[in-house]
Parts: C-alpha cells; sequence; structure tokens
C-alpha cells in the first residue's frame, strides 16, 4: 500500500530553534515511519522578504540542511530537497496565479496578518502577495495530500484547495488531489521574553545548536510570573514561559501536574522550576548538538544529500507539471 505523502520545510533564514524541534521536527521523526515525506528548504520563499539580502538565505540552506539530519531526519527515508532547483514549482506557480485573483490573496488571513506584521502598508513585494499561489504549487507538485501547520497557516491550505478545485473543473477531472492541513498539539512555543512569538532573528529563541551556557543563560532570562515576589506567594501558570516549555517537552506529565499545583498554592520557587527545565532542553539539545559537529565536519555529506533529494523530488514534481498541462490540453511540444 503506498504511504500518504506528506510535505513540510522551512524556510532557511537562520539555524532551527526549540520551537521548530516542538512544533514540527520532532513529528518530522514520526512522520518518515508512516509517510513519503519532503521536506523543503524553501530558499524562494525566503527571498519573498528577504530579497535585499539573498546571502542570508544561501548560507542558511546548509544551516537548516544540517539541523534536519542533526536531530534524526534519515535522507533514506524522508526526502530533503531544495525549492530553488524545482522549476517545476515556478511553472506550476506561473499557472495557478491564472486560478485565483489578487483580491482573494489580500483576503487571505495569513498573508493579512504578514503585512501587517512586517508593516510593508502597500509595499507589499509581489512575491509575498503571491505566495498561496506558490504554496498551492509546492503542495501539489508532490501531490501531498497531508500538510503539517501552524494554525495560524491553516488558510494557505484552504486557499491551496480552492485552486486545485478551479484546476480541476476546468481540466474536467481529478488531477490534482486536496490537502489537509495538521495542526501540531504543541502549537507555537512563545519566545523566552514572552513575547508571542520565537524568533531566530528576535535573540528570543534557543537554536538547537545551543551550548549548554547559552541554554542556562537562556533559561534564566525567561519570563515567569512577574507577581511570585516570594517563594510562599501563590503563582500563576498561565503565560508563565518555564511553564510553558515545560508542557511542551517534560515527558514525566504526572510530576509536571504536582508542580504546577504546588506553585499555584504557594511554596514553590522559580528557581526550583527552571532548574527542571534546563535539565529537560540540556539533555534533549546535548545530542543534536553533538550530532550536528559531526556532520558539519563533512560538507560533501551535506551537499550530497541536498542534491540526491532534490533530483528525487525534481522527477517528481515534473511529472505533476506534465500531468496538469495535459489534463488542461494545454499547446505540448
Amino acid at each position: 500500500m503506498n504511504k500518504p505523502v506528506i510535505l513540510t520545510g522551512d524556510r532557511p533564514t537562520g539555524p532551527l530553534h526549540i520551537g521548530h524541534y516542538a512544533g514540527s521536527l520532532s513529528n518530522r521523526l514520526r512522520y518518515q515511519e508512516s509517510h513519503e515525506q519532503f521536506l523543503l528548504l524553501a530558499d524562494m520563499q525566503a527571498l519573498t522578504d528577504n530579497a535585499n539580502d539573498p546571502a542570508k538565505v544561501r548560507r542558511n540552506v546548509v544551516e537548516v540542511a544540517l539541523d534536519y539530519l542533526a536531530v534524526g531526519i534519515d535522507p533514506n527515508r524522508t526526502t530533503i530537497c531544495l525549492q530553488s532547483h524545482l522549476p517545476a514549482l515556478a511553472e506550476l506557480s506561473m499557472l495557478y496565479l491564472n486560478f485565483v485573483t489578487v483580491a482573494r490573496l489580500e483576503r487571505n488571513p495569513t498573508i493579512k496578518d504578514e503585512i501587517r506584521a512586517r508593516g510593508f502598508g502597500r509595499d507589499i513585494p509581489a512575491g509575498f502577495l503571491c505566495y498561496p499561489a506558490a504554496q498551492a504549487a509546492d503542495i501539489t507538485a508532490f501531490k501531498a495530500t497531508v500538510i503539517p501547520v501552524g494554525e495560524d497557516q491553516a488558510p494557505l491550505i484552504e486557499q491551496t484547495n480552492e485552486i486545485v478545485r478551479r484546476v480541476n473543473a476546468t481540466a474536467g477531472l481529478a488531477v490534482l488531489p486536496e490537502a489537509r492541513a495538521v495542526i501540531p498539539e504543541a502549537g507555537r512555543l512563545p519566545g523566552i521574553d514572552g513575547k508571542a512569538k520565537m524568533s531566530k532573528s528576535g535573540g528570543n529563541a534557543i537554536p538547537l545548536s545551543a551550548s549548554s551556557d547559552m541554554i542556562r543563560a537562556a533559561v534564566r532570562a525567561m519570563f515567569t510570573d512577574p507577581g511570585h515576589l516570594r517563594i510562599k506567594d501563590p503563582g500563576q501558570i498561565e503565560g508563565n514561559v518555564v511553564f510553558t516549555y515545560l508542557d511542551a517537552f517534560d515527558e514525566n506529565k504526572a510530576e509536571l501536574e504536582e508542580l504546577k499545583s504546588h506553585y499555584q498554592r504557594g511554596g514553590l520557587g522559580d528557581g526550583k522550576i527552571k532548574n527542571r527545565l534546563e535539565d529537560i532542553l540540556q539533555a534533549l539539545i546535548a545530542p543534536i548538538r553533538k550530532r550536528r559537529e559531526e556532520i558539519s565536519t563533512d560538507q560533501r555529506y551535506v551537499l550530497d544529500t541536498i542534491r540526491q533529494g532534490t533530483e528525487i523530488a525534481r522527477e517528481r514534481t515534473e511529472a505533476t507539471k506534465r500531468e496538469v498541462i495535459e489534463a488542461l490540453g494545454l499547446f505540448q511540444l
């Protein structure tokens, strides 16, 4: 029986951090057992708001690939591929732009929020505005039916399916499958400073390559409950970053629930819960960091992994493009 196809990936704008591990990487390790998984190094998407610094995108392709391999992504079971070297994706993107209006792109809630967050105003890069069509090309080119995304990204999958339905209706047959968004249970981790979004560039994340000293310093700086001034005082769990991280990484849920109750009724200091979290993160990151250091000494292996995966992905995506062109009755040489 063929395995369901899953497509996921990351923008190579910086090394990955523990938020990526909690929200996606840990799930990808499981998916490679049960799915045919493609991991896209989305360098073209990264350029939609980094076109002024292409060198940043270029150098981080290898950094993100290193993170994939370091956490245990197996290139024999997961295809790691580079978006810019898959020409069928660009060709399908151009085709799909004829099946969506500018008004619909502007109404996409994810795009609206991202435009607001980046302060584009009306100076929106066309590539950024058209990203939903480009993502539809990514998804459909692999004929992926399972797409892990954050809850805020779900409208993009809805728009992909709208494009799929229009293409299929025009072709008169189901040449493309619809995709299903899968929302990770962990959700998005806040930054260590308590801000809603952990950012690679914002200085509020713990990279997967963090040293033990960096981990310790980050945990010590974490936002807890500003009203918890004395150990005997009752503390708040909601909005407490340390407990949010413990929810994501602490596997002993029974002990964690007792710690929460103790903290809420008073008598438990912030230092104790931070010590627990630091121990957990040190144990999680140490083997990833070691493996990353080992792999980074063999650049040929990393580059060969990307090249070989991209070749596999190129064959898949070119075949889909030919099917779509034929189904739509476009001229072929």
